[in-house]
């Protein structure tokens, strides 16, 4: 066979195994990629790997293999494009939860990917081919690339979109995965796909992100640059009001930004602040615009294909939407107040008739095999087979009959995931702080625990408080988005003679509803991680018995002042003298040990 009508080997980067539209299916899997890693990681075991570790850390990034600050072991970050996951892959990390995971649990993340810890590197590579036989990839989870591409989860059943974004997010997933641009940037991109101007997305904290738009019948979308948490919160200003989707301009504009950003030497001296935010912060977003137009000018631009007619990630959900059953549905009976209580909280009518969105609330984000593999089984019988995870670690069931809704929470209750109140106050968001990030100076899983339960315990029925929402990081870095937060939190330390006490700094007043967004007040109060249930109870209390009618919690915040919070909380935050009668403050949440600042190098940088 001549060279011309040759057909690359199946499983090799020239000819990946698919590109099909089905549910769950967006990134082209590679099998090639499994066996290279099985093959690079038994070297590595054996020290014969070339460069060392150094060299080796780069290669597990970009199939979404991270460091713990637990030796020996790794996590692994599966990437869910606009958090897409089906039955299938639901019983896939099922079984790679319970046979390799020691904790047992899937992590569901503010960024919308499922993350594993404590697996074994030489048990990674068959980690990675289950996961793969069901349509998941973990290519590019890691490393300076474009990480997992966020969307809304309920686009296309919003009322008010003006098209569904979830076709060309799709083709922008797959245009950039593995692409020599984007592999070894000065740090990595954050992208977000939304559906309306109510931006569920966040784009405005994003490095790069896209809002429908139409133009004399034309799709098309704002983009967005320049956003981003962290230690440098920054908002991304437009950098295009309208860019088109069909011909593939919104590829090039932003492998434009890319390239641009790439080039960028002067982010590679301090991997800590090399994000596209510093860049557009430094020069401004017009002159950035002019950089761009330039860069769209090169050669480059005839030697690449934007076309994305055999991109677009297309998939007719309402087609496999459940049918009307024939043996009908149960209906409340004598737990009628605890499941409207569900409905009204969890259910969202979809702009098709006789359908509707439930949110599931997921603790911490943690699900268990036993729950991955319910979950898969409540999509497949009643949301026709395709399940979107979200920013606030929870899973949307898209595609319900309202007349099944109950038999859903039924469902639901068995798996004990059927609570109520998704997006309100006890719905807690926290990053995994020191239970395996290296980064992590606090356990803000711990603190999530405590005060969740704090808040349950305080049996909060107003409605406005009940719209506070909290989130905790166990560092600065901001996984959790607590920046944005009413009530948010980050892991510090407090010194105490030759001793430390974990601690935590709060910023108040943050948003990220309804298209703005806020970065929270910086409080100069310094709380030890034991007393941050205390502070919480108190400001909620407070905001409740001093508010005016109406008020919500952000402009209360705004109206009294941060100063009033710190008062309150100022014999809270006083130092603590290290003795027996105080060694509680000296131990963090969930930990048995005295506190002590161990922050590694984290590999986010790499």
């Amino acid at each position: 066979m001549s060279a011309s009508t040759h057909t690359p080997r199946e499983g090799s980067l020239e000819n990946p195994e698919l590109l099909e539209n089905v549910p769950g299916h967006v990134i082209p899997i590679i099998a090639q990629e499994f066996d290279d890693f099985e093959t690079e990681s038994t070297r590595f075991l054996k020290d014969e790997f070339p460069g060392g570790e150094s060299e080796f850390i780069k290669f597990r990034l970009k199939q979404g293999v991270y460091g713990q600050r637990q030796p020996n072991v790794q996590m692994i970050r599966v990437k869910l494009p606009m958090g897409g996951i089906t039955p299938d892959q639901f019983d896939a990390f099922a079984e790679v939860t319970e046979r390799l995971a020691p904790l047992r649990k899937a992590h569901v993340t503010t960024r919308q990917n499922i993350q594993m810890h404590h697996i074994k590197l030489d048990e990674m590579a068959d980690l990675m081919r289950v996961i793969s036989d069901s349509g998941l990839s973990s290519r590019e989870g890691c490393g300076n690339t474009v990480r997992n591409v966020t969307g809304d989860p309920r686009a296309g059943t919003l009322e008010g979109e003006l098209f569904d974004i979830t076709p060309y997010a799709g083709a922008y997933v797959r245009y950039f995965v593995r692409h020599p641009t984007t592999q070894a940037m000065p740090r990595k991109i954050k992208t977000a796909f939304t559906a309306t101007d109510e931006d569920n997305a966040i784009t405005k904290i994003h490095d790069i992100a896209f809002l429908p738009r139409l133009r004399d019948g034309v799709r098309g979308v704002e983009i967005r640059v320049g956003g981003g948490t962290s230690i440098m919160p920054r908002q991304a200003p437009t950098l295009y009001e309208f860019v088109e989707l069909e011909n593939g301009d919104y590829l090039k504009v932003s492998e434009a930004c890319f390239r641009i950003f790439d080039r960028q030497d002067f982010l590679r001296v301090n991997r800590a602040r090399a994000r596209i935010k510093v860049l557009v912060d430094k020069i401004g977003i017009d002159a950035f615009r002019e950089m761009v137009d330039e860069e769209m000018q090169g050669d480059w631009v005839a030697e690449r294909d934007f076309s994305i007619d055999e991109l677009r990630y297309v998939i007719d959900e309402e087609a496999n939407a459940p049918e009307i059953r024939a043996e009908g549905y149960s209906s409340p009976n004598g737990d009628q107040r605890v499941f409207a209580r569900f409905a009204s909280t969890n259910v969202t009518p979809q702009r098709q008739p006789g359908f509707s969105t439930v949110e599931v609330k997921i603790t911490r984000g943690d699900l268990t095999p036993e729950q991955l593999r319910g979950l898969g089984a409540i999509v497949r019988e009643f949301s026709g087979g395709y399940a979107r995870t979200t920013v606030q670690q929870n899973v949307i069931l898209r595609w319900v009959r309202d007349e099944s809704i109950y038999d859903v929470w039924r469902a639901l209750r068995e798996l004990d995931l059927g609570d109520a109140g998704v997006n309100e106050i006890t719905d807690t968001v926290s990053c995994p702080g020191t239970d395996s990030c290296k980064l992590g100076i606090t356990s803000s899983m711990g603190l999530n625990r405590a005060v969740q339960e704090r808040i349950e315990s305080m049996e909060i029925d107003d409605p406005l408080t009940r719209k506070i929402h909290i989130k905790m990081s166990g560092c600065p870095n901001g996984c959790s988005q607590h920046h944005i937060a009413n009530i948010g939190f980050y892991g510090a330390s407090i010194k105490a003679g030759e001793h430390a006490i974990p601690a935590y700094i709060a910023h108040i007043a943050g948003t990220y509803e309804g298209g703005e967004v806020k970065f929270g007040t910086r409080l100069k109060s310094r709380l030890p991680a034991k007393r941050v249930p205390d502070a919480v109870e108190r400001w909620i209390r407070y905001y409740e018995s001093d508010r005016e009618p109406g008020e919500e919690f952000n402009a209360f915040a705004e109206r009294v002042g941060s100063a009033e919070f710190e008062t309150l909380v100022k014999d809270l935050a006083m130092p603590v003298e290290f003795s027996l009668e105080n060694l509680n403050q000296f131990i963090d949440w969930t930990k048995s040990a005295p506190f002590v600042v161990e922050r590694g190098e984290g590999e986010c940088a790499v």
